[in-house]
């Protein structure tokens, strides 16, 4: 007998378990299936930026207390070797912060203790090798370490982790030229809870408040992160200290770790009984934060539809796991995917848009580009109604609201 579910979540990092998370109470039948050891989720060393959009997010999930995490109460943002700076306040909006910074692996296990004393099964150390959508089913094929490979039915795929390959035609990619350092830096009197932004000719500098210092992203052209990486500590510090300037002093740095800044994006994030989320539908420049914000609000819309359908179909006694679900919703019917896509393209292409054209404006030397940058940055910081607009859009998205 086939095994049948109504939803099958490949990838159980953060974004594919906040999916799950998000309909525990939908009455659908999940299942969440990653290749990773459970372990290796929750030991992932990278740092997310989160909108205060997605803390109200993780607080209606139940989650927002379970792990560490950061406030960013300011940002001050500026360019190298020219005039103009903005500085963006939590409290001229009246929030506690505007963001926060929380390890991709600590936020991942809170999501995964959740899930787990939801009953949700996740299926670890088990790839999904292959999705063949058909009329009424997606087939997933899975393989396991040591075991017999299977298959098993959902009547949606939700992919929340990789698939973004190069070559697929609905793909759009563009390559930044830009590589990205990341490391941990500790600074002279802390961080105070602000996050610098600030704009090189070779691309942003990032400093975000985490633990007693700061997460560092310093993106470079890739012959000179090659210089950077050669580097011993002390130089590199010096070196990244003429990019910020005298507005904090550095005084320790971390392991360095780097990786190339591809722009990549699907045109459609819907399929045939499939829907990409998160880094499988889009990976952005880290410019500005917005990757993993985007994709929780990505998440909160699907659960949200998919609630409201189910809650509106003909009710019937639940299916046991190993026969299909007769009388309820079709979660990967293509009129929801297709409600669903059409409720997100202005949010998520607003975003993409947003985040390369910052990429693309500023990580540019020409003189008059660089003197528009200033004047916009006076602007920025002079007109109280465009820094708000700014600011919420950082916080909630394209559509500005949570």
């Amino acid at each position: 007998m086939r095994t049948v579910v109504d939803l099958l979540v490949v990838g159980a990092g953060p974004v594919g378990l906040a999916l799950a998370l998000a309909l525990k109470d939908s009455g659908l039948n999940i299942v969440l299936a990653d290749a990773r050891t459970r372990e290796a989720v929750a030991a992932d060393p990278r740092d997310l930026a989160l909108a205060h959009g997605s803390r109200l997010t993780l607080q209606r999930l139940g989650v927002w207390d379970a792990f560490p995490k950061t406030a960013i109460e300011h940002i001050h943002i500026s360019q190298q070797g020219g005039l103009g700076r903005t500085l963006i306040d939590a409290a001229d909006h009246d929030l506690p912060a505007l963001g926060y910074v929380a390890a991709a692996g600590a936020l991942a296990a809170a999501l995964r203790s959740a899930v787990d004393a939801a009953g949700i099964p996740v299926l670890d150390e088990t790839e999904v090798t292959h999705l063949a959508p058909g009329a009424d089913d997606v087939v997933a094929s899975l393989a396991s370490a040591g075991t017999i490979a299977t298959t098993l039915h959902a009547r949606l795929a939700a992919c929340a982790e990789g698939g973004l390959r190069t070559g697929d035609a609905n793909i759009v990619e563009h390559d930044y030229r830009q590589h990205a350092l990341i490391a941990h830096v500790e600074a002279d009197g802390g961080h105070r809870h602000t996050a610098f932004e600030r704009f090189t000719g070779e691309g942003p500098v990032a400093l975000l408040p985490r633990g007693d210092g700061y997460a560092l992203v310093h993106v470079a052209r890739p012959d000179t992160a090659d210089t950077l990486l050669a580097l011993d500590d002390a130089a590199y510090l010096a070196r990244l200290q003429t990019h910020l300037g005298g507005r904090v002093r550095l005084t320790g740095v971390g392991p360095r770790l780097r990786y190339p800044l591809v722009l990549r994006y699907r045109r459609s994030a819907i399929g045939e009984r499939t829907v990409w989320l998160g880094n499988a539908a889009q990976t952005l420049h880290p410019v500005a934060g917005q990757g993993f914000n985007l994709a929780l609000r990505d998440v909160w819309a699907l659960a949200d539809i998919l609630r409201q359908a189910n809650m509106a179909a003909p009710r019937a006694d639940a299916a046991p796991a190993t026969t299909a679900p007769a009388g309820r919703l079709d979660p990967g019917a293509p009129a929801l995917l297709q409600r669903y896509a059409a409720s997100r393209e202005l949010d998520r292409l607003g975003t993409i848009r947003f985040t390369d054209t910052l990429v693309r404006v500023f990580s540019n030397e020409l003189a008059p580009l660089r003197h528009a940058r200033g004047a916009a940055l006076f602007a920025l910081d002079a007109v109280s109604p465009l820094r708000n607009f700014i600011a919420r859009r950082m916080m909630f998205g394209a559509r500005a609201w949570p």
